[in-house]
């Protein structure tokens, strides 16, 4: 049977008086800015692509809601909480059909502080396109948001829901921050269906979104899925599709799109399944069988790393990850994300508890990454105890498994002599900087230890500066003796190698940093300021150090 035909529920009206069907048609390329009657946030982003026409009391409420949200509630709360978009599955894939049996579902959003309409839209798409024989329920979980109208209103919408649609919404209320991980594993303990799908509450689904899912699953417990992703635009809510991909990540343990695998290509079927490494946080799993491989990492805290921890865990302990492509959902992508954390310092936290129990003898790289010595680092991550325990429990595979059988893509680096910020030793409150993104002249500046200040160094002689990315040659910049004039040079670490430019450099720590071709020595000298700047001149013995000397941390 057709999914359409298994679609039973009606529109709900809810606080929009009606039940017209909006269709918003995804941007068709850059336009020009919108031009409002008079312009009161003229450097507000909000008002780039849309607002034509608001006066200025409309404006100020726009962009109060604008900042307190991140999205435009102001827009969201006139649209149709039933509002419909263009589809973007592959043809082929209305061609699929399902079977009417398949497994019930619980679908968990999470919320923290969203607008009520955009919870609503969520609800209702969810509902109108998910058979009703199988949507045995919709969790919420309210990690106790400091929003008034959710506190006021959210429990009393549910229940105008359950009238018509009766013990179908459930509302757990958190009764202290606790952060998303703990929020979706609360929604998982409370699930009482066939499968779980884990969603946010900014999210639209797409007609015939759930039927891939479920069958997926019915043919092999053990995989974990995930939709496609499509985004919704913070400022006009129109609606973007994105192409196929499967979802990585990289060595701070932050996901990210990658090319779909070439053995997918051969299959030649667009609705086939696609191998992924990891799962961007958003899945779906048997219940009984995300239990059976410990869930979700109750120790994790607040945002960050669930999700690669989730993704490692079931390709090292026996099953896999896969993206549907005939299963689509759209998703609310903020303009900035206005919580009041830091929320750097909890993925940051999460990513190293992630690579103690899960990355083995690669661990190092997501220090290098994170800019840490690998011990005495100073960072909690919590007791991992329990995990390794349960990964020698379903004797799970080795990160060099998982390496080679499923992200071969994902290289380590392992000749690192040293890493983090570098210092002279005649000032050591300034540090080797990139400078400006545009520029290819390093220089000196205060010591921060972010990014432009990261400086690694290779055995093999290059000294680069930048985060750590696996294909660092063609991403990262290298210091560089242009052989000729004072100035050092900054250049692609590609074009080093491969041009041949004077970019090996001998170094020791406690030591001079001496470039092997033109033997000038990388030095600072005081300019008219008083200050210092970056030098290439015959050796005077300088010293210089790097914050971070790489030992034997792999058998360790």
């Amino acid at each position: 049977m057709e999914q359409a035909e298994t679609i039973t529920r009606q529109p709900v009206k809810l606080q929009d008086g009606g039940n017209h069907v909006q269709s918003l048609e995804p941007r068709a390329g850059k336009k020009a800015p919108i031009k409002v009657l008079s312009e009161l946030y003229p450097d507000s982003v909000l008002f780039l692509n849309w607002g034509e026409g608001l006066s200025e009391s409309q404006q100020t409420e726009a962009q109060s809601l604008f900042m307190k949200f991140g999205y435009n509630v102001y827009l969201s709360d006139q649209l149709s909480l039933n509002r419909s978009f263009k589809d973007g599955r592959n043809p082929r894939c209305l061609e699929k059909t399902y079977p009417y049996q398949l497994p019930t579902v619980s679908v968990i959003l999470t919320i923290m502080n969203e607008a009520m309409s955009v919870i609503q839209r969520a609800i209702n798409s969810i509902i109108h396109r998910t058979p009703a024989h199988l949507l045995k329920e919709l969790i919420l979980v309210d990690d106790f948001s400091s929003n008034d109208e959710l506190k006021e209103n959210l429990g009393k919408q549910i229940q105008l829901y359950n009238l018509r649609y009766p013990k179908l919404l459930k509302l757990i209320r958190h009764t202290k921050r606790k952060g998303l991980t703990q929020a979706r594993i609360s929604g998982c303990k409370a699930a009482k269906a066939d499968v779980v799908i884990v969603l946010d509450a900014h999210v639209e689904v797409n007609v015939g979104w759930a039927e891939p899912i479920l069958a997926r699953i019915q043919e092999d417990r053990t995989v974990i899925v995930s939709p496609m992703f499509g985004k919704i635009h913070f400022d006009t809510l129109e609606v973007e599709h994105y192409p196929l991909a499967s979802i990585g990540f990289d060595w701070a343990l932050w996901c990210l799109y990658d090319p779909v695998p070439k053995s997918w290509f051969k299959l030649k079927d667009d609705t086939a399944p696609v191998k992924s490494p990891s799962i961007m946080g958003i899945f779906a799993a048997d219940r009984q069988f995300l239990k059976e491989i410990g869930s979700l990492d109750k120790g994790m805290q607040v945002y960050g790393g669930e999700n690669v921890e989730l993704g490692l865990r079931v390709w090292q302990c026996g099953g896999k990850i896969e993206i549907l492509p005939c299963s689509r959902i759209v998703h609310l992508e903020r303009a900035f994300k206005p919580y009041a954390w830091n929320l750097g310092q909890f993925v940051r936290r999460n990513a190293l508890r992630v690579a103690e129990v899960w990355l083995d003898n690669y661990k190092s790289m997501v220090y290098y990454y994170w800019n840490l010595p690998v011990k005495n680092h100073g960072i909690d991550y919590g007791d991992v105890s329990s995990r390794k325990e349960l990964r020698k429990k379903l004797n799970c595979q080795s990160f060099d498994w998982y390496l080679k059988n499923v992200y071969p893509s994902l290289r380590p680096i392992r000749n690192i002599f040293g890493y983090g910020t570098m210092k002279n030793a005649m000032d050591d409150m300034i540090c080797i900087d990139q400078g400006p993104v545009s520029g290819k002249t390093p220089i000196l500046h205060l010591c921060h230890g972010y990014e432009s200040q990261v400086v690694f160094y290779f055995l093999t002689g290059e000294l680069y500066l930048g985060l750590l990315h696996d294909d660092w040659l063609s991403k990262n910049q290298c210091l560089v003796d242009p052989g000729q004039g004072p100035e050092p040079e900054l250049a692609t670490c590609s074009n080093v190698t491969y041009k041949r430019m004077h970019g090996h450099w001998d170094f020791k720590q406690g030591a001079a940093i001496i470039n092997r071709d033109t033997k000038r020595c990388l030095e600072i000298q005081p300019d008219a300021t008083r200050s210092y700047i970056l030098t290439l001149q015959e050796c005077t013995g300088q010293a210089w150090n790097i914050q971070h000397i790489v030992r034997d941390w792999e058998s360790s």
